[in-house]
C-alpha cells in the first residue's frame, strides 16, 4: 500500500513543481515549498507512511484534527495550541477532548524543522497531514495548495462553530455556509467518516435519551431499528469510554461504504442521518451508496481544498511556529 501510494505522491509532486507559480484567491500556491524546503512534502509522507504502518487507526483522527482547525479561526493550526495560565485553548474544549494525534504532528514538524528551520507552518503540516492520511488509507490524494501561517490565538468557546453530531440538516448548512461552504462540499466531507471510531459518548442519545425523556423508547426514529439494538449491546447508558467503528468492516480503508450505512440508516450519528433530508444531500448520498469511488474520491479532494481554505493566513500575517503547541 505505502509503495504505491509514494509513487502517487512522487507523481503529484512533480505536477506540484509544475505548478508552483499558480496560486488561488486566498494566497496559497500548489509547490510553495518548492524553492524554501523542496521536500517538505515528502518528509510528511514519509513520516506518515512510518506512522499509519504502525498505527492505522489514527488515519480518521488526524483528517479530523484539520477540519477541527479549519473551522475555527480558519486553518491556522490554532487548534494545536495548549492551554496558558489565564486562557483554555481549543484543544481542552469539549468538542475536541477526543481528538487524538498531537504528537503525530509534533514528530512531522521536528523533522521539518531539522530540514527546513522555520519554514513550514503547522497549519500547512495538518492539511498536508490529512491529506496523506487518506492516501494511506487507499483513498484519493489530491494536491494541497500549502503558503499558510500560522495563528497565535486559541479560545475553547470557539469551538462552538463546530458542527455537533446531534445537528440537524439544516443547522449543518447553515454552520457550513459560515465557512463559505456548499451544501455539496457538506456531504462529501462528511463522507470523511468512512474512516475512523467514535466514542459511544457522542451518539449515545440516539439510543436512550433522543427528546430528554430518557425511556426505553426514547430512540432515534431515523435509526435503523437492528442497528440500534446491535449498538446498544455495545454502548450502555452513560458510557464514555467504548468506541464503536464509524464504517464497521471497513473503518480503516478510505471508500463510499459510509453512504451505503447512510442509505440503509445506519449512519452512526445524527448529522448523518440528516443527510438524507436535503434533496441534494440525499441524492448524493443514494447515488453513491451504489457507486464505484473515482467520482467520490475526486469531489472529496475539491471539498477538502476548498476547506483547506477557510481563513487562511498569508503573506506576512500570521506566524511560523517553531513548535506547534505553543506561540513562539
Amino acid at each position: 500500500m505505502a509503495s504505491k501510494a509514494l509513487l502517487m505522491l512522487l507523481a503529484a509532486l512533480s505536477l506540484s513543481l509544475a505548478l508552483s507559480g499558480s496560486a488561488d484567491a486566498q494566497g496559497l500556491s500548489v509547490g510553495y515549498y518548492s524553492k524554501t524546503c523542496p521536500q517538505a512534502e515528502a518528509i510528511v509522507f514519509e513520516e506518515m507512511t512510518k506512522i499509519i504502518e504502525v498505527a492505522p487507526s489514527l488515519a480518521g483522527p488526524l483528517l479530523r484534527m484539520h477540519f477541527h482547525d479549519c473551522f475555527v479561526r480558519g486553518c491556522d493550526g490554532s487548534v494545536l495550541l495548549n492551554s496558558t495560565t489565564g486562557n483554555v485553548a481549543e484543544k481542552d474544549a469539549r468538542p475536541n477532548l477526543s481528538l487524538r494525534g498531537y504528537g503525530v504532528i509534533d514528530r512531522v514538524k521536528a523533522k521539518l524543522e531539522k530540514a527546513c528551520p522555520g519554514v513550514v507552518s503547522c497549519a500547512d503540516i495538518l492539511a498536508l497531514v490529512a491529506r496523506d492520511a487518506v492516501v494511506l488509507s487507499k483513498g484519493p490524494f489530491w494536491p494541497v495548495p500549502t503558503g499558510r501561517r500560522d495563528g497565535v490565538v486559541s479560545i475553547a468557546n470557539e469551538t462552538r462553530q463546530l458542527p455537533p453530531p446531534t445537528a440537524n440538516i439544516t443547522t449543518l448548512i447553515s454552520m457550513f455556509a459560515a465557512q463559505g461552504l456548499s451544501v455539496k462540499d457538506l456531504v462529501v466531507l462528511s463522507g470523511g467518516h468512512t474512516i475512523g471510531i467514535s466514542h459511544c459518548a457522542a451518539f449515545n442519545a440516539r439510543l436512550y435519551n433522543f427528546t430528554g425523556k430518557a425511556t426505553p423508547t426514547d430512540v432515534d426514529p431515523s435509526l435503523d431499528k437492528y442497528y440500534l439494538a446491535k449498538l446498544r449491546t455495545i454502548c450502555k447508558p452513560n458510557d464514555f469510554v467504548t468506541f464503536v467503528e464509524m464504517d464497521p468492516g471497513s473503518f480503516r480503508t478510505f471508500d463510499t461504504d459510509y453512504y451505503k450505512l447512510v442509505a440503509k440508516r445506519r449512519g452512526l450519528f445524527h448529522s448523518d442521518a440528516e443527510l438524507l433530508q436535503h434533496p441534494l444531500t440525499k441524492a448524493y448520498v443514494l447515488s453513491h451508496a451504489g457507486a464505484s469511488e473515482p467520482e467520490f474520491f475526486k469531489d472529496f479532494g475539491d471539498s477538502m481544498i476548498n476547506m483547506g481554505n477557510i481563513g487562511v493566513l498569508t503573506g506576512s500575517v500570521g506566524v511560523i511556529r517553531r513548535q506547534c503547541s505553543v506561540v513562539n
